[in-house]
């Protein structure tokens, strides 16, 4: 990835977290061009079909688990999964795999500490899935 595409999407990742930490929410006008400029620029390198199979596959597990529980997982963070899976996919499934087991598992390592002092509230899941997406990609890339 070069420096202009890591700025970028470290950027994005950046707002995408800012926003949903202030407002619990992630804006369409954030994660569908985010997703679209992901999805072609993937194909313009050459990764668009595991950059689309990793936007599909995480897409649907999220769209699945908001479906059976909205209120536990939002449909910003089913419209994020597709920008997310997308990049991580492009890096290849251990990257995916990297992402979605570990935005889950911040997340729920967030929530328990919240609950363990005294807070019930809940917690947004889009940081979780921006972090855990950045930790994904900078392991994918080679060294230097």
């Amino acid at each position: 990835m070069g420096e202009t595409a890591a700025v970028a999407v470290a950027t994005w990742l950046i707002a995408l977290s800012a926003y949903d930490f202030r407002r619990r929410r992630l804006p369409n006008r954030l994660t569908v061009p985010g997703a679209v400029v992901i999805l072609t620029v993937a194909a313009v390198a050459g990764r668009g079909v595991p950059a689309t199979l990793g936007a599909l596959a995480l897409t649907g597990i999220y769209a699945i688990v908001h479906l059976r529980s909205p209120t536990a997982l939002g449909a910003g963070d089913v419209k994020l999964a597709i920008g997310i899976g997308a990049l991580t996919g492009a890096f290849g499934v251990q990257a995916w795999a990297l992402c979605a087991i570990g935005a889950s598992l911040l997340t729920g390592l967030w929530g328990a500490a919240r609950l363990a002092r005294g807070s019930r509230a809940a917690v947004p899941h889009g940081p979780s899935m921006c972090l855990a997406a950045a930790v994904a990609v900078a392991a994918a890339l080679p060294p230097g």
